[in-house]
């Protein structure tokens, strides 16, 4: 299969963002008596949607969850925490030959509000590599990867079609050309429902046991291997 859309998770795929979201998600409920939370349990906030995790995992209301995002947001943005990570190795070069191959077209697809997700690649300097992101606004606390992915291959299939993007042997995006990459069952689940194939990465948050029961496509262990299947 030639793959020329290909979509990239941000949280451990393209960076190790762990620390950065554990210690808001920490100070988040440390305002509901929940000190010193056990890294474990901590680790999970990695990747799905903040509301659905506060609520899933901590079993808040509603009411609370969006207190407990706003809450969070205080510090990942206000102070900075955002920027508490480190680029997997490879993922940069990995990332630069696919923008420079006129056949590829890599974006980003991440559940992380493409506001802070536009931040991180520019301050890491990535965003010159990706064509753009597909992400929730602010405002909304949904983060189905499936909705995303559609709506990245929508977005880049009237790109190409419009001729703003030219991409060599191209002249639409299907799904039968779009690739999904990630680390956890979100963005596997994600893919196959939206029936793209995917690329599950074993070195970022999600076990290979998750991604191969999730019904990734291909497995790769280092941010180099993935050229190898676009």
């Amino acid at each position: 299969m030639s793959y020329q859309l290909i979509m990239f998770d941000l949280d451990g795929t393209i960076s190790n963002s762990g620390p950065g979201i554990m210690e808001s998600v920490q100070y988040a409920l440390d305002h509901f008596d929940l000190p010193n939370q056990p890294e474990s349990l901590l680790r999970k906030f990695v990747g799905p949607s903040l509301m659905d995790s506060f609520m899933t995992f901590y079993h808040l209301s509603k009411d609370d969850a969006e207190r407990a995002v706003a809450l969070y947001r205080e510090v990942y943005q206000g102070k900075g925490y955002m920027f508490h990570l480190t680029l997997y190795p490879g993922i940069a070069d990995t990332l630069k030959t696919l923008s420079e191959d006129p056949s590829k077209l890599p974006v980003l697809v991440t559940s992380k509000p493409y506001q802070f997700a536009g931040q991180i690649l520019e301050k890491f300097g990535l965003a010159s590599y990706i064509a753009f992101i597909s992400g929730p606004e602010f405002t909304d606390p949904s983060s189905d990867k499936t909705k995303l992915i559609n709506r990245a291959i929508e977005k880049a299939n009237m790109l190409v079609c419009s001729g703003e993007i030219k991409l060599k042997d191209c002249t639409s995006i299907t799904k039968e050309n779009a690739l999904m990459i990630g680390d956890t069952r979100f963005d596997i689940e994600g893919a196959k429902k939206a029936v793209v194939d995917s690329v599950g990465v074993t070195y970022g948050y999600g076990s290979r046991e998750e991604l191969i029961s999730s019904g990734a496509t291909f497995l790769c262990d280092t941010a180099d291997d993935i050229l190898k299947f676009v």
